[in-house]
């Protein structure tokens, strides 16, 4: 005789998008095309966008890491940055690149939505800012380790760092729209 207060239990599968450590992944292939694209593009009036930045803002945006992970995240980005960099100081990059991106995973962590319209320019925003703090970072150090004149500091490099901050902002604004639909596809 069959019981009829059995109950069925229902079990539902979601499937994710590729696991808890996705997040390395999506990392590690931006930064890489960071590397890449740091190696090609030309330097044109003195400023050059800071690929690596915009890459590791793309993948904070996206992945929305822990902040000792974004911590990580710029040791990384700093790492790759040393052996292809052209400053006369490249180790300065262990110092401004975890900076960057520990301000990157602070602004991403505000629950504040930053939009004009419908559009998400939270991308933007940390992009501009990351940079801007990175390249301050760095430029201070460089200032203080080879003893650069304070007209140096002030008049050549801290234009040149807010030039590269709101070229860096255009270009993580337009890059992220792309990586996001990416990121957002669930495979089969």
């Amino acid at each position: 005789m069959e019981n009829n207060n059995q109950q069925t239990e229902l079990v539902i599968h979601e499937q994710t998008k590729g696991g808890q450590y996705r997040w390395i992944t999506v990392t590690t292939l931006l930064l890489a095309i960071g590397a890449i694209l740091h190696l090609v593009s030309p330097n044109i009036g003195g400023v050059t966008p800071n690929w690596t930045i915009a890459m590791y803002c793309i993948a904070i945006n996206l992945t929305k890491p822990t902040i000792g992970q974004s911590f990580g995240i710029g040791l990384v980005a700093a790492a790759i940055n040393i052996p292809t960099s052209k400053s006369a100081f490249p180790y300065g990059n262990l110092l401004s690149e975890p900076v960057g991106a520990v301000v990157c995973a602070l602004i991403v962590c505000l629950s504040c939505r930053i939009a004009v319209g419908n559009t998400n320019i939270k991308p933007a925003v940390t992009g501009f800012i990351s940079t801007v703090l990175s390249g301050l970072t760095f430029i201070t150090t460089l200032k203080l380790v080879l003893s650069l004149p304070t007209a140096v500091y002030l008049y050549a490099m801290m234009p040149v760092v807010f030039a590269v901050g709101a070229l860096n902002a255009i270009i993580t604004q337009i890059l992220y729209f792309p990586a996001k639909k990416l990121f957002d596809t669930k495979g089969n």
